[in-house]
């Protein structure tokens, strides 16, 4: 019993102290603890289900164990992973690419956690030697493959110019060669999970250090932005502005009660916009930023507008809102943040 539960140990601790180890270069904590587990979870369900459709794929096809191992089961599994990750990204619950690669890795992580469970029911005497392989090299390899599914899904989404499932066909396409070809063994299992580790670990950094310089470079220009807007409506003069001209458009196509509502909304958005940026700086400075009762009232008055401008109005407003992946993200965290804190009031 003791050297079962060591295996599981060798297999499963290196790639959870990985995800450790990207959630702890977050400097903006972009990703919550409880959403990562969830994704982990998420990981286990997605394994389980691979379970089931490897045995009856493999039963059916023909094809030799090894074969299948090689090219069948690489697309299986990935595309079970990166579902995980497509209802993040379509939920707005990915915005940057640090938490693109951590809940990509986290739903690996899952998987391969799962996998190796099932590996030493399949095998309980594989030796010491095995374990590592498959802790540094096989669980990694999991995890490693959908954070780069997430990224690519995420930066091609982010320069496409309308929605469109070819966002995530790349990412899917790489994770699946990759994964192929760490199942086709060219070198010893050693010098794979070698590969591995020299492999991801600066890949993973480099996205670090992009997704700062991005995420800086956005919290920048959009609080400018923001606040510009926001001077404009409080001015008395926004009326004049480029964006109170374009509002005065819409008095053609809405009823008067509805382009005040409108304006309304856009005051609200801009200033949880500025509130959701500005926690944001306060995490990266280290300061743990709360939400206070005036926004959670903003959040609430914010969302009985948007019922009351309805799905026309919305689409309306988008010129003014830049309502791209981030600014949509930026008000999803705002809300969790908001759920969290009146959770922990009531208790």
């Amino acid at each position: 019993m003791l050297a079962i539960a060591l295996h599981v140990v060798i297999g499963s601790l290196p790639v959870l102290g990985f995800l450790a180890a990207l959630l702890s270069l977050d400097s903006y904590k972009l990703v919550k603890v409880r959403v990562v587990s969830a994704v982990i979870a998420s990981g286990f369900v997605a394994a389980v289900v691979c379970y089931f459709v490897n045995g009856e794929l493999l039963r059916t096809s023909g094809i030799d164990f090894a074969r299948y191992s090689r090219y069948v089961a690489p697309l299986v599994e990935e595309l079970a992973k990166a579902i995980i990750v497509v209802i993040l990204i379509r939920a707005h619950r990915v915005g940057f690419l640090v938490d693109a690669a951590i809940l990509g890795f986290a739903a690996g992580t899952g998987f391969a956690i799962v996998e190796n469970v099932y590996y030493q029911h399949l095998v309980p005497n594989a030796s010491v030697g095995t374990w590592i392989v498959r802790g540094f090299g096989t669980a990694i390899m999991h995890g490693g493959c959908t954070a780069i599914f997430a990224v690519a899904g995420l930066s091609l989404r982010e320069r496409a110019p309308k929605p469109s499932p070819a966002w995530f066909i790349p990412g899917y396409l790489l994770a699946v060669v990759l994964h192929s070809a760490y199942n086709h063994a060219f070198f010893s299992p050693m010098l794979s999970t070698l590969a591995v580790i020299l492999v991801l670990p600066p890949l993973l950094l480099a996205v670090y250090q992009r997704s700062e310089h991005a995420t800086a470079d956005w919290l920048g220009t959009g609080f400018d932005a923001d606040s510009e807007m926001l001077g404009a409506i409080m001015s008395g003069h926004f009326g004049h502005s480029p964006a109170g001209q374009y509002l005065g458009t819409l008095k053609s196509r809405f009823h008067g009660p509805i382009v005040a509502d409108l304006l309304c909304y856009l005051r609200l958005h801009t200033e949880l916009a500025l509130r959701a940026k500005g926690m944001l700086m306060m995490r990266e400075s280290g300061f743990e930023a709360k939400i206070d009762a005036p926004t959670r009232e903003k959040l609430t008055e914010m969302r009985f507008l948007e019922r009351s401008i309805g799905k026309t109005g919305q689409l309306a407003m988008q010129p003014l809102l830049r309502a791209g992946n981030k600014e949509i993200w930026q008000l999803r965290m705002l809300e969790s943040a908001s759920a969290g804190a009146a959770a922990h009031a009531e208790s």
